[in-house]
């Protein structure tokens, strides 16, 4: 495992970040397709095995049990000190007003929610899961900045916004000597690069960590064009993401399996080698539902692209509406 620094911190992650949006109980929140604690379980322990030391999560996912089960799972099996445990806070956690956003109220309420599923002290890496255009932005940056002082937070950093929305915020906390976002989680892949334009080159510049979601673009670079899954299929989210340039990213599929072939390597490795070989990019995070698929993502590490593969992968990719910010 390779292991870098998380942005401009002293703070070291793997290469490889573990998502856990997988993990959950099926019966709450809207993914059908996630795991419980007795199938979470292996997945983790091999993450944990293969040297990966981050880990992703958010309240929201499957109604807070995503958090109740890596809590539990990560106490059985390593000391806390080994790990960087990353959060997220913004979506609806209980009906009625309050119940969502990024208010001073929501996020003072909704960390101690997290640390308690966690059954930990503190959160290495606290992120607002979106932009929240509802409430002041020196409101919920103050409140972060809060929560760091309080010790209940080590670094903050944010997901899936305009790069004006991230260069306001990142001018806001500085003028106010409040604590900086550090890290910004966003939508990258090889089906989608509009982050390319603006939000890459600013991460750069300030040494902002770059933290990709749907590396493989919900699976759809890692199998045949036509062949999809049960996550696939109920993944409501998913579907506002994607099948918007069809032909062109049928033809990126394409070469990602022509690729493969040729150099004897699943899908999958082709295309988070892209990721990783792209200038800025930190850590992706995967979203494994079995044990090999960490061990492509490792794999990945040590996959080399020259620069006529990656021209021939990106040749086909045309301009994307943007999406993911919802």
């Amino acid at each position: 495992m390779d292991y870098v620094k998380l942005g401009r911190t002293g703070l070291e992650v793997s290469r490889i970040c573990l998502g856990c949006m997988t993990f959950g109980l099926p019966n709450r929140g809207p993914h059908p397709w996630t795991l419980d604690e007795s199938k979470s379980r292996p997945i983790i322990k091999r993450a944990l095995d293969l040297g990966i030391n981050f880990l992703d999560t958010a309240n929201v996912y499957s109604d807070g049990t995503s958090e109740e089960i890596v809590g539990r799972v990560i106490r059985d099996l390593v000391p806390r000190r080994d790990l960087v445990i990353a959060t997220k806070v913004h979506g609806r956690m209980h009906q009625g007003p309050n119940g969502a956003g990024l208010s001073r109220r929501a996020i003072l309420e909704e960390i101690d929610n997290s640390l308690r599923r966690l059954g930990t002290d503190f959160v290495d890496l606290y992120q607002i899961h979106r932009f929240d255009p509802t409430v002041p932005l020196a409101e919920t940056l103050e409140a972060l900045h809060d929560v760091v002082k309080a010790g209940k937070v080590r670094y903050i950093g944010a997901s899936s916004m305009y790069a004006w929305q991230f260069a306001k915020a990142l001018y806001t906390s500085r003028l106010n000597g409040w604590t900086e976002f550090v890290s910004m989680q966003n939508h990258l892949n090889l089906l989608n690069r509009e982050e390319e334009r603006e939000m890459l080159p600013l991460c750069i510049d300030q040494g902002i960590a770059i933290l990709p979601w749907s590396p493989l673009a919900r699976g759809r670079l890692a199998r045949e064009p036509d062949e999809t899954t049960e996550r696939q299929d109920t993944d409501q989210f998913g579907k506002t993401l994607y099948d918007l340039a069809s032909e062109s990213d049928r033809q990126i599929v394409a070469r990602v399996g022509e690729l493969a072939k040729a150099r004897g390597v699943p899908r999958a490795q082709v295309a988070l080698a892209w990721l990783l070989q792209k200038n800025g990019v930190t850590a992706p995070i995967i979203g494994a539902s079995k044990p090999d698929h960490l061990e492509d993502a490792v794999a990945a590490l040590s996959l080399n692209l020259t620069a006529e593969e990656i021209a021939k992968l990106e040749a086909p990719y045309v301009p994307h509406r943007i999406v993911g910010f919802q």
